[in-house]
């Protein structure tokens, strides 16, 4: 997510932030979805990064939907996949693609931390970040077109479990120890704001519901969700790390990356043992 994006105008400070003033951070800073950010301070930002898989979730039903329709008309897996995929990029306005792309130019730039984030600041696309968006686009549509093809409900829960997971990463980019590489932006509202515990909790939350919703699919499907999700997790995890060695700290580029990433892989995951 560019750093460019604009700031909502500061609000008093104060020391609490409510569970509605949470879900419009989450809602308004990760998707085009109408909800208008009241507050931008840290205890509002810290709320709306606890929320921040609710805005997967809702993210990831709106990409399966189409998808399974689609599906249930006659469409083939692969034109389902490549819906749903399309679905989140859309709600998103790009930015965490656009994030991903900009933080691969940054990495491959081979340049010392300051002079890689004027990369990453550029419009332009570097042939570092088009070979990645192009990549890890067709690993997405390839991945759910498998799952679309053994069934529209392993399709669809793919789809939505990815989505909460790339969310439920962010929330992990923004627990407390992680700083922003620039003292504006996104990545600076949000970084270092969730606390450990609190980014725990959610985690567990969130691999419960992923296990539980599998369940009906019988227990090996379960397994396979949840190991989707902490796969995701490591990967997102170990790129975080990288970033924020090469960049001192994370920005809104590196959290749109992060999403992707545990999109993607996720994905894989839920991909493998099909027939």
């Amino acid at each position: 997510m560019p750093d460019s994006l604009e700031d909502p105008p500061l609000s008093p400070p104060s020391e609490r932030a409510s569970f509605l003033d949470g879900v419009r951070f989450a809602f308004g800073t990760l998707t085009v979805l109408p909800a208008r950010v009241t507050r931008w301070d840290r205890p509002a930002a810290r709320a709306g990064m606890a929320c921040a898989p609710l805005a997967g979730l809702v993210v990831g039903l709106l990409a399966a939907v189409p998808g399974v329709l689609l599906l249930l008309l006659g469409g083939g897996p692969l034109l389902a996949a490549v819906v749903t995929v399309a679905v989140p990029a859309a709600l998103t306005r790009g930015l965490h693609l656009d994030g991903l792309a900009d933080t691969a130019d940054g990495l491959g730039s081979a340049k010392p931390a300051e002079d890689a984030l004027r990369v990453m600041k550029r419009s332009d696309i570097g042939p570092f970040g088009v070979v990645t968006l192009v990549l890890v686009l067709l690993v997405q549509v390839a991945a759910l077109s498998d799952a679309y093809a053994d069934s529209w409900v392993r399709g669809a829960l793919a789809a939505v479990v990815a989505a909460v997971t790339a969310r439920l990463a962010l929330t992990s980019a923004s627990r407390q120890g992680v700083l922003s590489a620039r003292p504006e932006g996104l990545g600076a509202a949000v970084a270092g704001v969730v606390p450990r515990p609190t980014a725990a909790a959610i985690t567990a939350l969130v691999l419960a519901a992923a296990t539980a919703a599998a369940l009906p699919l019988g227990p090996a499907a379960a397994v396979r969700h949840a190991a989707a999700v902490l796969a995701a997790l490591l990967v997102a995890e170990l790129l975080l790390r990288r970033c924020v060695r090469r960049f001192d700290g994370v920005t809104g580029d590196v959290f749109g990356a992060l999403a992707e990433t545990a999109a993607t892989a996720a994905l894989i995951v839920l991909a493998l043992g099909h027939p």
